[in-house]
């Protein structure tokens, strides 16, 4: 199995490639928000720009997130090809000219907003197996998940000035300069390929696991659903109550910051069972009375957006933390996560569009908002049931069968 780095090299090498890898970890999360994040903030400016129609419009935000879904199960099969660190250069790249594409393209918004989400989709999947290729401690893994928050928050804190100051296309396009800076980078360690995922075992999900699977499966769904709703339409549902869309933008990229450290703190916290026995469930009782509030008129958004920030925030280091608790060995974790997260992305991507329906249905937020609270109900509910099933283990040896096979 090839490695990040050589036996054979002197230690300091080692050591300076290792550097290398992990901080470009950290430029690829940063990587993996923005164009999300921006085209939500510019929404109305890009629709205008770009002649799109209200559909398309409603459609723009979400599909990333329908990226995610269905192409989930690619990136493991080009890794078992290419090597992990291969792999990852080339989402950058695909990343890089998908946002080019979108706004340079006749008609290519659309489809180049599908391709960023897809290339976004594999570098997230494979992520984790690269951390985990370079050694990566818990604060280095912490460290990449906070890079999606960081940028998530400057694709929706700069967007909006850079528009204004010059033009939608050059705010949208700018992204795809820290792809390219992100793909330079892996291009420094990318002659070792890295692990390729194989072996003599294959995956077998028993009767007594599927519950668990689907309960961990729920409560990436949820979180990410929650997620992909507020940066979707939280500058909409703003600026329809009288906000100007920099302060939109900027709150949404203060939603973002406010849950650096949330998502640093939660799979620290969810290690301890007593502190997740009402910590877990209590992030989605939170959620439920932030979206109330939201829905209720009250113009306190610097308020509703911290809390939102912070409890949604914390949802997802609790996801991550949950696949990697409910799975009974680090094989079994990769299977977990690549399942969780297609399925889960699939859901949020259609769970945010159907928000955008019933606003465009109803004339207002209310309905999409008693969806929402119905949603972080069902996540509270799910982790309380999640967090009470036993580890599982989703492989056996190549030739055999499950006991639930035999039967």
């Amino acid at each position: 199995m090839a490695s990040v780095s050589s036996a054979s090299e002197p230690r300091r090498v080692q050591a300076s490639r290792r550097a290398i890898g992990l901080g470009t970890a950290l430029l690829i999360g940063l990587n993996l928000r923005p164009a999300i994040t921006s085209a939500a903030a510019l929404l109305d400016q890009a629709a205008a720009w770009f002649d799109l129609t209200a559909v398309e419009a409603s459609l723009l935000p979400t599909l990333p997130v329908i990226a995610f879904g269905l192409t989930a199960p690619v990136p493991p099969l080009v890794a078992r090809r290419l090597g992990v660190t291969r792999t990852l250069a080339w989402t950058m790249v695909a990343l890089a000219a998908a946002l080019v594409m979108r706004v340079l393209a006749p008609g290519g918004m659309l489809i180049g907003t599908f391709l960023v989400g897809a290339a976004i989709m594999a570098a997230g999947t494979l992520l984790p197996q690269y951390l985990k290729s370079l050694s990566a401690g818990g604060l280095w893994i912490g460290l990449s998940s906070m890079s999606f928050s960081a940028g998530a928050a400057l694709g929706a804190g700069l967007t909006v000035p850079v528009s204004d100051a010059v033009n939608p296309p050059l705010a949208l396009g700018m992204w795809a300069v820290p792809a390219v800076i992100a793909l330079l980078a892996v291009f420094a360690i990318a002659r070792h390929p890295g692990p390729r995922p194989g072996g003599d075992r294959r995956m077998r999900v028993t009767r007594d696991a599927l519950p668990t699977v689907a309960l961990t499966t729920a409560v990436f769904g949820l979180q990410a659903m929650v997620f992909f709703a507020v940066t979707a339409w939280l500058p909409q549902i703003l600026g329809d109550r009288g906000v100007d869309p920099v302060t939109a933008g900027w709150l949404l990229a203060w939603f973002s910051i406010v849950g650096l450290i949330p998502t640093l703190l939660a799979p620290i916290l969810a290690q301890r069972p007593r502190i997740l026995a009402w910590f877990g469930p209590g992030l989605g009782a939170v959620m439920v009375i932030a979206f109330a509030w939201l829905a209720s008129g009250d113009g306190s958004y610097f308020a509703i957006t911290t809390v939102l920030g912070v409890v949604q925030s914390a949802a997802f280091g609790l996801s991550l933390a949950m696949i990697v608790r409910q799975a009974a060995n680090e094989a079994s974790a990769g299977i977990l996560s690549a399942f969780a997260q297609g399925v889960g992305y699939a859901f949020a991507g259609a769970g945010s569009l159907l928000v955008g329906v019933l606003h465009d249905v109803t004339g207002g937020w209310t309905a999409g908002l008693v969806l929402m609270i119905g949603v972080a109900a069902a996540l509270s509910v799910v982790v309380a049931l999640v967090i009470r099933r036993p580890a599982v283990d989703l492989l056996s040896p190549v030739g055999t069968r499950s006991a639930s096979a035999r039967e």
